[in-house]
């Protein structure tokens, strides 16, 4: 009986051997695979740029009209971020907040894009900026609602005040 044991326990680390050598043979092919395709994607998206200056000739006229109108947001945008992150560094501790992290809302990854040409990725980086600073103060201010919310509903059914579970 052992015998017939010890030939299976062979018979199976040849098969996980094998296992393993057609595995990596396999991950191998893959990752050639995947290198080459990733070398045709760029070379791809690189075919798909549109010069600076071809983009400034074939854009609408009302377009390059606006834009200086679009970039004005760029001061309320860094204002509005300065005063949240102040204001929630100063009140939320007071008032055992937890703090928000700027970082999970300003996330600059799209301007990386190599079909980008600089206005493109200009822009990319101004739609990044604006709308992870709004989404980062409107974090602040529904965190803030929901402590002083809380307060306001307890005093009106004339309680103390206590902090809500997730404080």
């Amino acid at each position: 009986m052992p015998s017939t044991i010890d030939e299976l326990l062979a018979r199976m680390q040849a098969l996980e051997d094998q296992l393993e050598t057609e595995y990596s043979e396999h991950r191998a092919a893959f990752m050639r695979h995947r290198a080459e395709l990733a070398e045709r994607f760029l070379e791809l998206q690189q075919r798909q740029k549109v010069g600076l200056w071809h983009y400034l000739r074939h854009s609408r006229f009302t377009v390059l009209l606006s834009a200086p109108l679009i970039y004005m947001g760029w001061p309320i945008f860094a204002l509005l971020d300065v005063f949240i992150s102040l204001y929630q560094a100063v009140c939320f501790p007071v008032y055992r907040i937890h703090q928000v992290r700027r970082a999970d809302y300003l996330v600059f990854d799209r301007s990386d894009l190599p079909y980008l040409n600089t206005v493109e990725k200009f822009n990319c980086l101004y739609c990044s900026y604006g709308n992870g600073v709004l989404a980062y103060a409107r974090e602040v201010a529904a965190r803030t609602e929901q402590y002083w919310c809380h307060q306001t509903r307890a005093a009106a059914a004339g309680r103390a005040p206590a902090l809500p579970a997730v404080f």
